[in-house]
């Protein structure tokens, strides 16, 4: 397994590599699971060369007491990966490494994508994450680069960015993996205790059953049950739920033929926050 601090480091070992292999990149902030694992796995089985960068971004975190809680388990997550591949080149480059010039974001246009779920309420999210991933993909200059669909509108910008900024990668979206409660696998489900992470399920059953009723209702009537589901759950507080096209992000109103639509959450189990999604046709 090779491990690269600096970019100078990981620009040395690719070079060592058959130029004509094609590389992948794995954007990760660490503190590994099933989830992480699933990207590394196929990124590993469709490239010769899987690039895994390990970096808590400084600057798409809204609330700095977040940041300092986010776990850093440096050692455990080279220890999985090592399991699926010991070829795997791991990328942990310092705050200074990749923010060279000072700790700024950029500002971008995603043309709508960040208004609204996630950028409503945390401010300056989007241009945090745009501005480290264009920079990873400039630094590993990938042909693929992976992402969960558990952050689907973050999937839906970094598209977006790629797109208004003429990086030629291709990104590639990849399905949901789920403890067996159903609770979306996230970093933060370790800061949950034993108790809140089985109440946590109920995220995900409440999605279920947005779904099966959107097939049927209004966009109001389904959202409307779903708010009082959580009315009645005292230790889940709902921030938000919102129905939205998948293309557009754009919140609905009411349902168009021949699009595809999707229903975004996000809760607080104690002071953890969660988020999840799920297509609904």
């Amino acid at each position: 397994m090779f491990t690269a601090k600096t970019i100078v480091e990981l620009k040395s070992r690719l070079s060592e590599l058959d130029s004509m292999s094609c590389v992948c990149l794995v954007p990760t902030m660490g503190a590994l699971h099933q989830g992480h694992m699933s990207l590394v796995k196929r990124a590993v089985e469709e490239n010769a060369v899987t690039v895994v960068s390990i970096f808590v971004n400084p600057t798409q975190f809204d609330n700095l007491w977040d940041l300092d809680k986010y776990p850093r388990t440096l050692e455990a997550d080279v220890a999985l990966l090592e399991k699926i591949s010991k070829d795997i080149i791991v990328f942990v480059p310092s705050a200074e490494e990749v923010y060279p010039e000072g700790q700024n974001s950029e500002s971008y246009d995603f043309q709508g994508l960040e208004e609204a779920m996630e950028g409503a309420f945390r401010k300056g999210h989007f241009d945090g994450v745009g501005t480290v991933v264009e920079k990873l993909l400039h630094i590993v200059k990938p042909d693929r680069a992976y992402f969960g669909e558990k952050d689907f509108q973050q999937l839906q910008i970094i598209r977006k960015m790629v797109e208004l900024k003429k990086i030629p990668v291709e990104i590639i979206g990849c399905p949901i993996v789920r403890e067996e409660n159903g609770l979306a696998w996230s970093s933060r489900n370790e800061r949950l205790s034993k108790a809140m992470r089985k109440e946590a399920s109920f995220i995900f059953k409440t999605l279920k059953t947005v779904k099966k009723k959107f097939g049927t209702k209004s966009v109001k009537s389904v959202l409307d049950w779903a708010k009082k589901q959580f009315e009645e759950r005292p230790d889940l507080d709902l921030e938000y739920i919102v129905i939205a096209e998948s293309e557009t992000l754009r919140s609905l109103e009411e349902k168009r033929p021949n699009t595809k639509y999707r229903a975004f959450i996000a809760v607080f189990a104690d002071s953890v926050r969660l988020i999840d999604n799920i297509a609904l046709n």
